[in-house]
């Protein structure tokens, strides 16, 4: 994100300090190494995991739905994000002189913060879709249908695009450091785009968790009334897709609320007068284990697919010509294939 570490804290804490401007680390040795190993594991498990599910998802025509649109966007959006790792691994090695030039220095923070907010914005109109499905699926059949929903995916990067572009103007190169303005700071802009992303990790947060619970509910009561078989495979089909996109949303908000959480604290503290060095060591290291948690995020959910999937599982072997399977086999799909017509299907890939 545009403050992992230590793009934010350390510039507020320690700029006008009088810092040394040579070259400098702000961690020992022995951090940087298994820090720098686990964002290199992170970045391969990110880059490869996610182009695979977009590729499953292009060239697998069973698993061209609606759903899996969204979830090709989000992967889509957590490789852009691993574009700014090679900068913050190159800050946490050497915090003086970024090299890369000014419009990178900007650039970078712009693109996390985009692709951030893309993320939020896709979980949360994926999951309202689940939600009319399941609720309401007569009225789903005939507003949700593929083309719409490529049209609101270009409206959910448009619009993270747009709340993004002030994060352009808060940063530049100043004294060798990638670090944000003091017009950014003085004008209250910085502290606005603070409260801004806030806002738009806890309030689609709220809204997931009404959206779920108010799914489970329908699920529960489904389960006691269904007869017709057609009926319960649906329902099963479904729960199943309720269970990996509820891991997809608690493992977002897993890795991100210590992010949120420390920013305010640290941020508010900082603002409110309170001595620099007395928050750098805690302040450094939280975000250090932020900034890891905030790749890991990005690189989670084709681990979550594969795990709960047995028709993604299915789809990844076909693309990589491992061997022909029939869909919905594996451990998440134990159960008959006479008993699901969905899986009955063969997976093409094309």
């Amino acid at each position: 994100a545009w403050i992992a570490l230590p793009s934010f804290f350390m510039k507020i804490y320690l700029a006008g300090n009088g810092t040394d401007t040579q070259p400098q680390s702000l961690f020992e040795f022995r951090v940087l190494v298994p820090i720098t190993a686990i964002c290199l594991v992170l970045f391969l498990l990110g880059v490869l995991g996610n182009l695979t599910t977009i590729f499953v998802f292009q060239y697998c025509k069973e698993m061209r739905t609606t759903t899996n649109l969204y979830l090709s966007s989000m992967a889509l959006s957590d490789i852009l994000i691993f574009a700014g790792l090679p900068f913050d691994l190159y800050r946490l090695w050497r915090y003086r002189p970024f090299v890369f030039g000014d419009f990178l220095c900007r650039f970078q923070f712009y693109l996390s913060e985009t692709c951030t907010y893309a993320t939020i914005l896709h979980i949360t109109t994926l999951s309202m879709e689940r939600y009319l499905a399941i609720c309401f699926p007569l009225r789903a059949k005939r507003l949700v249908t593929k083309q719409r929903v490529k049209l609101v995916i270009v409206a959910l990067w448009l619009i993270s695009l747009m709340t993004a572009g002030p994060i352009f103007f808060l940063f530049k190169v100043d004294q060798q450091e990638c670090k944000h303005t003091d017009q950014a700071v003085h004008s209250g802009l910085l502290q606005t785009m603070i409260w801004v992303s806030t806002v738009y990790f806890f309030l689609p947060l709220t809204c997931l968790t009404l959206l779920y619970g108010l799914i489970s509910r329908k699920l529960w009561k489904s389960r006691q009334e269904i007869q017709e078989p057609n009926a319960r495979n649906r329902a099963r089909y479904h729960r199943q897709t309720i269970k990996m996109l509820v891991l997809v949303v608690l493992a977002f908000a897993v890795c991100w609320l210590p992010f949120h959480v420390g920013r305010i604290l640290f941020s508010n503290a900082a603002w409110n007068g309170t001595d620099a060095k007395a928050l750098y060591h805690t302040a450094q290291y939280f975000n250090l284990v932020s900034m890891v948690l905030f790749y890991l995020s990005a690189s989670i959910n084709p681990v979550l697919y594969n795990l709960m999937s047995g028709r993604y599982r299915c789809a990844v072997c076909r693309l990589l010509g491992i061997h022909r399977v029939p869909l919905g086999t594996g451990w998440s799909s134990r159960r008959s294939q006479t008993n699901t017509p969905i899986n009955t299907e063969i997976s093409t890939c094309v």
